[in-house]
This record gives structure tokens, sequence and C-alpha cells, in this order.
């Protein structure tokens, strides 16, 4: 574990901190928003509360650990022999990666059999690429690290493949609104998961030491909000979309517009 100065150190100890509080909040917003979408469409919501229910869990063990790892010592940030143990990233995306994608495909209430093809389809491949993609997070060697980032693009290429391609097809019988926020969503996707390879790559750019291990933290931290959190409330939006589209009520909860429907 290399030294830090005390900004070096504040800043991935406020951005892990950033990032916990995010995940809580989104929890309890996605909890929260689950009656103002119609039923059919609550899945993919419960699927986002669990993604950032487990990404907080994780982010408070990554901050504990953080704090743990260092103290101060004549202003500068000294390791205190305890391991800095930033292996609960992987963990985490082995869980949550999975479940993202299955998000998307529930949000799109497609029928049953196609729906659970291409969610086995996607999570197998999100699996892949998250367990491809650990020992080269974990090698000291940069051509071990090329090897098993280029092993791990593969299973990335083909989800897009898949999003563009087969979830292509079902946006396009979309009403015109939930287009354009599917369009939006894949596009979060593609930009949030093509940041991890830019971190991934840090020691290439000559970049070592305690610059490179806060830069990790505060770049994996943003990318974890952005696909996460944002990605979680963009699948709340096409829900409302959906849901409103499916009633003919814009702005009315599944509940409201069957009161109104029945006063009329």
């Amino acid at each position: 574990m290399p030294e830090l100065s005390f900004g070096q150190f504040n800043l991935a100890y406020n951005m892990l901190s950033f990032a916990l509080a995010t995940m809580f909040a989104s929890f309890i917003f996605f909890v929260l928003s689950r009656q103002q979408v119609d039923q059919k469409y609550r899945p993919a919501l419960v699927m986002s509360a669990i993604v950032v229910a487990v990404a907080g869990y994780h982010y408070l063990r990554i901050f504990e650990s953080w704090e743990k790892a260092y103290m101060l010592v004549d202003g500068r940030y000294v390791p205190t022999g305890v391991p800095f143990n930033d292996g609960y990233r992987y963990v985490d995306w082995l869980l949550t990666v999975p479940l993202l994608v299955a998000e998307l495909v529930a949000v799109l209430a497609l029928a049953r059999a196609k729906s659970n093809l291409l969610t086995a389809k996607l999570a197998i491949a999100a699996l892949l690429m998250v367990a491809l993609g650990y020992p080269g997070e974990m090698a000291e060697s940069n051509s071990v690290r090329v090897l098993w980032g280029t092993l791990s693009t593969i299973p990335f290429l083909y989800i897009m493949w898949v999003l563009w391609g087969e979830l292509g097809q079902a946006a396009s019988r979309q009403p015109e609104q939930v287009r354009v926020l599917l369009r939006n969503i894949r596009l979060l996707l593609l930009g949030t998961w093509g940041f991890y390879p830019l971190v991934y790559m840090l020691p290439f750019l000559g970049i070592a030491g305690g610059t490179a291990l806060v830069s990790v933290q505060v770049g994996y931290s943003i990318a974890d909000v952005l696909a996460k959190c944002g990605y979680g409330l963009m699948i709340y939006a096409i829900a409302r979309a959906k849901t409103e589209a499916d009633h003919g009520a814009v702005g009315q909860a599944p509940e409201l517009v069957t009161a109104n429907a029945a006063a009329d």
C-alpha cells in the first residue's frame, strides 16, 4: 500500500462515502416507487432495489476497509499494515451486473419464453465478463492484465450485440416515449460499462502508486453510481412511461387510474 497525501486519502474517502449514501438513498426511492407503476413492471424496480442494496453493503465494507488501511501521521496517510480489500467490488459486480441486464428485460414485459431466454443469455455473459476481468485486476504484469481484459471484453461485446439486436427489435414495438428512454438507457449502459475498462487500464498510462490507487477508487465509484443508481432511475422512468401508455392516464398511478375509471 503506498503512502497518500491528505488530499488523496480524503478524495477517495469522500467519494466512497458519496457512493454509499447514493446507493442507500436509491434503495429507499425504488422501494417507495413500486406502487407508482403497474404490477407487471414492478419486478424491474425490485431488481433495482436489490442492486443498490447489495452495492450499498459492499461500499460500506470498502469504506470500512479504506479507513482501517491508513492512519494519519505528520500530515500524510501511511499504511497501517491492515490490507485494503478491494475484492469486495468484484463480489458486488458478480451479484449486481447480471441483475442490471435482467432489469431491462423485465421492464419490457416481453412474452415469458422470450424474456427467460434473453435474461439467461445476458446474465451468463455478464457473469463471464466480471469473472474474466478479476484475474487481470489482481495481476501485477501488464501482459497478464491485457490477456484477461481482452477475454473479459468478449462477453461485453456479446451483451452489446444483444442489447442493440434482439432488444432493439423489441424496443421498436414500444410507444414513442419508451423508445427514446430505451435508446438512452442502452447508451448509458454502454457509456458506464465502457468506463470500467478505462480505469482497468490505468497502469498502461504510467499511473502508479497512490495516484493509481485513488484514481481507481474514484473512477469505479463514479461508474457504479451511474451504472446502478442512474440506470435504476431510467428503469423507473421506462416503467412509469409504459404504465401511463397502458392505462392512458399520464401522471397517475395504476390504483388512481382504476379508481377514476370506476368513478366514470
